[in-house]
């Protein structure tokens, strides 16, 4: 089996590769079952991501549509699943409070940009090489952050106010909400939580984020609970895309969402590497960093356009595409075929879904997400303790750019004053 090792430095898809190598009958049904996999886990997940982050459910589908079909159509990984991911929620979150929606879509269009100049100057290989207690790190931060800001909906509290960016403050208005728990939703959130943890050890086949808020919302609706949906906050979903629009692009606007627009860049690049090289481990071959970027930058460019938000290499989606029994690209494409269909089809059964629902689903994707074992262990050395602890506390404190730049800087001198000393007459 080729690693494609001999080309990883060409810019070419991988999608290319495999239709030169030869596509068949069986190939394409085993794409198709994966795809179809992929696509029932994305579906209420991506709905759940965009309202994590501040946006309109279907703002998150148009993203796993548009820009998961390009990713694997451009990139450099055969099995790679693109789409929201929950890394970005707080980022995606905090910019559209400060920019709005379109602001939001100009970041977007505008870190596609970016990664795909990343891939074209060639520092895809460089990015991998990010420290590993970083990536730990910033990963469980994330995971933090983004469990804190479901507990609202989780619980349906009602804040005095709205909801604080920052962290601690968060938690001081969350903590003084407690009273107004709603404890339907409270009930629907952790209901949502049992049987998605059930199935995956009952029925680890099943898709278990669909069934659980399928349950949630059939629930709600036959005996009418009262709980916010996406319905009643929201108004639906389309059945459909929306033409393509740019986005603003004028000066000022730029200049106000290239701080944001530079931390999806970075976020990006590292989320879609870190999933490839998931990928490359389970499968036995080689990514094409720089491919990949230059494709995750094209896809965000096309999210942007069509309303998406940001899109980036999905670890878990990508792992669930790969046991599936994925083959190729088309795995990919398939699965934003059929989440397109699903929207077609099924549009005005969202409007019944709870959001404790979503936000239960979201608790279980942070719990998972976050590496609690590998970080425990990297607490045993001083060393990565600290690379560890600079991260993390700087990216709850601060942002992930500013936790990212401090755990690699801290990295970087504790590596240079902790390296060998030459013995004397050393070359």
């Amino acid at each position: 089996m080729p690693d494609g090792g001999a080309t990883a430095h060409l810019y070419q898809p991988k999608l290319a590769t495999v239709l030169r190598e030869g596509y068949d009958a069986p190939a394409l049904r085993a794409d198709a079952a994966a795809g179809l996999t992929v696509a029932v886990v994305a579906l209420p997940l991506s709905m759940a991501i965009a309202v994590a982050s501040g946006v309109s459910p279907e703002r998150g589908l148009y993203a796993a549509i548009v820009g998961g079909a390009l990713v694997s159509a451009l990139g450099g990984s055969r099995v790679q699943i693109g789409g929201p991911a929950g890394a970005f929620i707080v980022l995606v979150a905090s910019t559209t409070a400060s920019l709005g929606v379109q602001g939001l879509l100009t970041a977007v269009l505008l870190s596609g940009l970016m990664l795909s100049l990343l891939g074209l100057v060639r520092l895809g290989t460089l990015v991998r090489h990010m420290p590993h207690a970083v990536t730990v790190s910033f990963t469980c931060a994330i995971a933090t952050t983004i469990a804190v800001s479901q507990l609202k909906d989780f619980a349906g509290l009602r804040l005095q106010g709205p909801e604080p960016g920052p962290f601690l403050p968060k938690l001081q208005a969350l903590a003084g909400a407690v009273p107004t728990a709603n404890l339907a939703a409270l009930g629907l959130g952790a209901a949502v939580i049992a049987i998605i943890l059930g199935l995956r050890r009952l029925r680890p086949g099943w898709p278990g984020m669909l069934i659980a808020v399928a349950a949630a919302s059939a629930a709600s609706w036959a005996v009418t609970l009262p709980v916010e949906t996406i319905g009643s906050r929201f108004g639906g979903i389309p059945g459909g895309l929306p033409s393509p629009a740019l986005p603003p692009l004028d000066a000022p606007m730029v200049l106000r969402a290239l701080p944001a627009a530079v931390s999806f860049a970075l976020l990006g690049a590292v989320e879609s590497l870190l999933s490839a090289k998931v990928a490359d481990g389970m499968t036995g071959r080689r990514h094409r960093s720089n491919m990949e970027l230059v494709a995750q930058g094209a896809a965000n460019v096309a999210s942007a356009l069509f309303g998406g938000i940001c899109v980036t290499g999905t670890i878990a989606r990508t792992a669930t595409n790969v046991r599936a029994g994925a083959r190729s690209p088309v795995s990919g494409i398939l699965h934003s075929a059929f989440l397109l269909a699903f929207m077609v089809v099924a549009a005005p059964l969202a409007a019944f879904i709870p959001l404790a629902a979503l936000a239960g689903v979201l608790l279980v994707v942070c719990w998972t997400m976050a590496e609690k074992t590998e970080f425990a262990r990297l607490l045993k050395s001083w060393r990565t303790a600290s690379v560890v602890a600079a991260t993390f506390v700087v990216t709850l404190a601060h942002d992930l750019t500013s936790g990212i730049v401090a755990g690699c800087i801290l990295a970087a001198v504790l590596s240079f004053l902790h390296r060998p000393i030459p013995e004397e007459g050393d070359p």
